[in-house]
C-alpha cells in the first residue's frame, strides 16, 4: 500500500507538468487536492447507496478527532504551500530541488522523537539508502544559490507536512476514505483561496479543469487512501521512506509521458532505493514487550491484541469496528510502531 501510494503520487508530477502551462502551481495543486475531495465524496455516495442496510465498517471520526484534523489541514494545506511559495521565489531550482528530500527525515525525526515510533538499524539503513537514492535523483547541474529566508521557508513547508503526516497516522485508525476526504477538500480549499486572493491565474478551461480533477482523484485521493492504511500497519517512519520512492517512479513515468530519458543519475538513485526497499520489506523486529491497558475503536478482527466480550451486539462478523479496551498483555512477535506498539526500546 505505502508503494502503490507512492506510485500514484509519483504519476502526477509529469502529468501535471502537462497541465502547468494553463494554470499557476497553487491553483494547479488546488485543484489535485479537490479532485481527490470530490473524486471521494462520489465514491462515499456510491457507497452509501450499495449498502444502505449495512453501515462501514470502519470506524467513524469523532469530536475528539476534528483538533487533528484541523491541524492536519492548517499544516498541509495552509502552511506547507504558502511556506513553499515563499520559498520558491527566492531559490534557484537546485537548491529547490536538493530541498525536495527533508520531508521524509523530518517525518521520520518527528515520528520517532514526539510521537514514540522506534525505528531500529537496519531501518534506520534502509531509509538512509531510500532518502541517499531521492537526492541523487534530485541533483541536476547548475547554479545552486543559497537564500537563508528561502531555505528556511522550504525547510518549514516540509516540516508543516512532516507534522501533517504524523498526525495523520495518529488519525489512522479511523474511516481512512472519510479522514481524507476532508483532508483534501479541506486543503484544496485553502489553497484555492490563496490562489485567487494573490492574484493567480484564472481558472482554466473545461478540458484542463476536468483532467486536473481526474489527477486528483487518483494522485490526492487513493493515493492518500492507501498511504493512510500505511500508516496505520507500518506507522509514520516507515512510510515515509516507502513514500520517499515518489520521484524515482514519476521519473519512470515520464519516459512514455514525457518523452524523457533515463539519466545516469536516474539509474543510482534508483537502485539505491530499490535497495533500501529490499532492506526495510525484510526487515523483522521482535522481542519481549508489554502492552498497556488501552480503550478506543478501529476496525479489528480477534487476533492476539484483540480478545474481548460484545456485549449487546448482535453482529460480530469480522472484520468490525466498535470501542474495545485492551487488557495489559506481555508477549513476544514481530512488530512494527502502529498505534498499538508504542513502547520503551532498550540497546538491542
Amino acid at each position: 500500500m505505502g508503494l502503490g501510494a507512492a506510485a500514484l503520487f509519483g504519476l502526477s508530477a509529469p502529468l501535471s507538468k502537462l497541465l502547468l502551462p494553463t494554470s499557476g502551481p497553487l491553483l494547479l495543486a488546488s485543484l489535485l487536492y479537490l479532485g481527490g475531495g470530490l473524486g471521494l465524496s462520489l465514491f462515499g455516495i456510491v457507497a452509501r447507496l450499495r449498502r444502505t442496510a449495512s453501515p462501514s465498517r470502519e470506524a467513524p471520526l469523532e469530536r475528539k478527532d476534528w483538533p487533528l484534523l484541523a491541524g492536519v489541514i492548517l499544516c498541509g494545506g495552509m502552511l506547507g504551500p504558502v511556506l513553499m511559495l515563499v520559498g520558491l521565489e527566492r531559490l534557484s531550482g537546485v537548491s529547490t530541488s536538493l530541498l525536495l528530500n527533508l520531508e521524509g527525515p523530518f517525518t521520520i525525526l518527528l515520528a520517532v522523537l514526539l510521537f514514540g515510533e522506534h525505528l531500529g538499524r537496519r531501518a534506520a539503513l534502509a531509509a538512509g539508502f531510500i532518502f541517499g537514492g531521492a537526492a541523487v535523483l534530485g541533483f541536476q547541474s547548475g547554479e545552486v544559490r543559497a537564500d537563508w529566508p528561502g531555505v528556511l521557508a522550504v525547510a518549514g513547508a516540509y516540516l508543516s507536512w512532516a507534522v501533517d503526516n504524523n498526525l495523520t497516522q495518529r488519525l489512522s485508525l479511523k474511516d481512512p476514505v472519510a479522514v481524507v476526504r476532508i483532508k483534501a477538500l479541506g486543503a484544496g480549499s485553502c489553497m484555492l483561496a490563496i490562489a485567487l486572493v494573490t492574484g493567480q491565474q484564472p481558472l482554466p478551461g473545461p478540458g484542463v479543469l476536468a483532467a486536473a480533477l481526474a489527477l486528483g482523484t487518483a494522485s490526492y485521493g487513493l493515493s492518500i487512501v492507501l498511504d493512510m492504511y500505511a500508516l496505520r500497519l507500518l506507522g509514520a517512519a516507515r512510510e515515509a521512506a516507502y513514500f520517499a520512492t515518489a520521484p524515482f517512479l514519476g521519473a519512470l513515468a515520464a519516459l512514455p509521458l514525457l518523452g524523457e530519458r533515463l539519466s545516469l543519475n536516474h539509474l543510482l538513485g534508483g537502485a539505491a532505493m530499490a535497495l533500501g526497499v529490499v532492506l526495510l520489506v525484510r526487515e523483522r523486529h521482535g522481542h519481549v514487550h508489554t502492552h498497556a491497558a488501552l480503550e478506543h475503536e478501529h476496525l479489528h478482527v480477534h487476533d492476539a491484541h484483540h480478545q474481548h466480550e460484545h456485549p449487546g451486539m448482535t453482529d460480530v462478523t469480522e472484520p468490525h469496528s466498535h470501542p474495545h479496551r485492551h487488557a495489559p498483555l506481555t508477549h513476544d512477535h514481530p512488530h512494527v510502531s502502529d498505534l498499538h506498539h508504542r513502547h520503551k526500546h532498550g540497546p538491542h
